[in-house]
């Protein structure tokens, strides 16, 4: 009995199975009905969303999956959280300056998200980065308080840079980041046009090096950024006009996704540096900009992996701020107010999309029949081979199998074999595979041949979503995101699957999920059953994924909601933007809905005169033709 119940599977194994706790911490975790528990606000974690049960409340309003969540106190608890680490270091290390974060507009320029970036940045003083001319005007649009801080990078033209010097006059600070060298020629004929002094800072190009999948964005050779003779060019020229005074902004970026602490030590230290050198050479800094970079623990490793990050925000503000306080305390230089850009770190764990699996796809082989002394040798190789599997000889059975099936496929290609008999031998090697998986089982250290089995017979689960738009960096540059169902966590997940998504693209699939040492080929999921619906969930996919997105096979966007507390505890429904119709997105490119109709209405009275196709038919058919015109763009339930 006792070992009845060491073997019952418990949301504690799920919650190891699926990391969870590493990369779901403080935010999400497992309940006890075995469903994913959302605690948007980790000051009260007795007011816990049951994902499950609010995704069925959606549904029953008429809300389609996918659906993308927004959990808005989690975006509010990511803003208070980078303040206020930075607010203790600043304190503990008797910093004279102040701390001022920026959100990267680049990140997500939704408007209802933005919204609300500026709303719960409000008590922080959390100012916008615009990277161009359109994120320019998201920002002066959206920053209202007085006291805003716009910080321009990204490459500029004469009318972006003449629009940010006249939002100067506006009761806000708008500083424009020299990206190149050329830009302040612009910025000077801009302040000529205007007669407003402007507010610049420089982008320095470190010689420390990045980590990770975006090391290269950072040093000598990087796509932006003044190069140090560069840097001094600038400060000779404003000398020369008598705008030594303009300078007041240092900038630099170490790359996104910063995994090693150490990469975010070299880079401080080398730009505070620069920072102190500027300040002797007679300019006004008053900012230091170190960008982003601050990383989000995608598997929950807690180590230096790509996906990871081998410190927390604490750490990361302590290490910013002593390094600048040691410099300028060194030299005799004011303290600067420090500037940080981080996106990623604040966007990414307030969104969630959850979606269905609508089939699967399995190996199907039955249990192999004998085939007899008379049938064709390579069958009958296949056949002993399957009966003597045993863990003591998995590999010599796996290069048995392989090799018999090769051949059956070759005798099958020139005529020597039926397609029955070749089925019959494919069925004999999946049947030896499913055998040899099953006896690795028992084994403390499996052949490296034998732990790919495991890919090659995976399921294929197929998901009501695009990658392409909803998870465009997975196809992209293999990120990747926590995925996992979010209920039946009770349940022992048997299955091992890859996700396929709707698009007839083969590279429309997720085949790389985190673990805790590295990278994992399938996902453990639960039984499909065509009579339950299932759901799965995306997490931490909030930065970049939403403006990233294509439009591949005209899938669109999803419909999205925000999601708040409210103060009982429970939760209500903020913004809603609707999902793309099909007339949608093929006005995108360039399709008039109204002559599509009219033109397949004329082929179907064509058909008719010719007695093809019934009035009934005809009916029936352009009910369904302008009906799906005004659908979602996704997969929908039958009414």
């Amino acid at each position: 009995m006792d070992d009845e119940h060491e073997s019952r599977w418990t949301i504690q194994k799920s919650a190891d199975q699926y990391q969870i706790r590493g990369w779901g911490h403080p935010y999400f975790t497992i309940n006890e009905a075995g469903h994913v528990q959302v605690v948007p606000d980790p000051e009260r974690p007795q007011h816990g969303i049951d994902l499950f049960e609010l995704v069925n409340d959606l549904d029953a309003r008429g809300l389609e999956l996918p659906l993308l969540l927004r959990f808005s106190d989690v975006l509010k608890d990511r803003i208070k959280r980078i303040n206020e680490c930075f607010n203790k270091a600043i304190a503990e290390y008797d910093y004279k300056g102040v701390y001022r974060g920026v959100f990267p507009t680049k990140v997500n320029q939704q408007k209802h998200f933005i919204e609300e970036v500026v709303e719960f940045g409000a008590p922080w003083r959390v100012g916008l980065e615009a990277g161009s001319k359109p994120e320019l005007l998201i920002a002066l649009a959206a920053e209202q308080e007085p006291g805003g801080l716009v910080v321009c990078n990204g490459y500029k033209d004469q009318k972006y840079i003449e629009t940010a010097l006249l939002a100067q006059r506006f009761d806000k600070t708008v500083i424009v980041v020299l990206e190149r060298i050329e830009e302040l020629e612009f910025t000077l004929r801009a302040f000529k046009k205007t007669g407003i002094r402007p507010c610049i800072g420089v982008r320095a190009k470190l010689g420390a090096k990045g980590v990770g999948r975006w090391a290269d964005s950072v040093g000598d050779r990087a796509k932006f950024g003044l190069t140090t003779s560069e840097i001094v060019e600038v400060v000779d020229k404003l000398a020369e006009r008598e705008m030594l005074d303009c300078l007041q902004l240092l900038h630099y970026h170490a790359g996104s996704q910063l995994s090693s602490i150490i990469s975010v030590k070299n880079a401080i230290r080398e730009a505070a540096n620069i920072y102190v050198e500027l300040a002797k050479m007679g300019t006004n800094m008053k900012y230091l900009d170190v960008g982003g970079g601050l990383a989000v623990d995608y598997d929950g490793s807690k180590s230096d992996f790509h996906a990871s990050k081998n410190y927390n925000i604490q750490e990361y503000a302590y290490d910013i701020v002593a390094a600048i306080a040691e410099a300028c305390t060194k030299a005799e230089i004011a303290h600067p107010t420090i500037v940080t850009e981080s996106g990623r770190a604040i966007a990414a764990h307030q969104s969630v999309l959850v979606f269905e699996i609508v089939g699967k796809n399995e190996v199907r082989f039955g249990t192999p029949q004998d085939p007899g002394p008379k049938a064709h040798k390579v069958l009958r190789q296949l056949y002993e081979t399957y009966q003597g599997i045993q863990p003591k000889n998995l590999q010599e059975a796996f290069h048995d199998a392989s090799q018999n099936k090769e051949e059956a496929d070759s005798l099958f290609k020139f005529g020597y074999l039926t397609l029955r008999e070749r089925a019959q031998a494919e069925k004999l090697f999946w049947a030896c595979c499913e055998r040899i998986l099953e006896a690795a089982k028992k084994l403390k250290r499996v052949p490296d041949e034998v732990i790919q089995l495991e890919q090659m017979m995976a399921a294929i689960y197929y998901g009501n979503f695009s990658v392409f738009q909803s998870i465009p960096d997975s196809w992209a540059i293999d990120q990747l995101f926590p995925i996992m169902p979010i209920h039946r966590l009770d349940e022992e997940p048997t299955v091992k699957a890859t996700l396929a998504d709707l698009t007839c693209d083969s590279d429309g699939k997720v085949d790389r999920f985190i673990d805790i040492e590295d990278v994992k080929h399938v996902l453990p999921v639960h039984t499909f059953r065509e009579e339950q619906r299932y759901y799965m969930g995306i997490f931490l996919n909030g930065a970049y994924q939403e403006i990233l997105g294509d439009l591949h096979n005209l899938f669109g966007d999803t419909n999205a909601v925000h999601v708040r507390l409210d103060a009982e505890g429970g939760y209500e429904l903020g913004h809603f933007v609707k999902g793309d119709e099909i007339r949608e997105v093929l006005s995108y490119v360039e399709y008039e809905p109204g002559v599509m109709i009219e033109r397949v209405r004329r082929q179907a009275e064509r058909a008719r005169r010719q007695g093809l196709i019934t009035f009934d038919q005809v009916k029936l058919l352009m009910k369904h033709y302008e009906d799906s015109l005004g659908s979602y763009t996704y997969l929908t339930a039958d009414e």
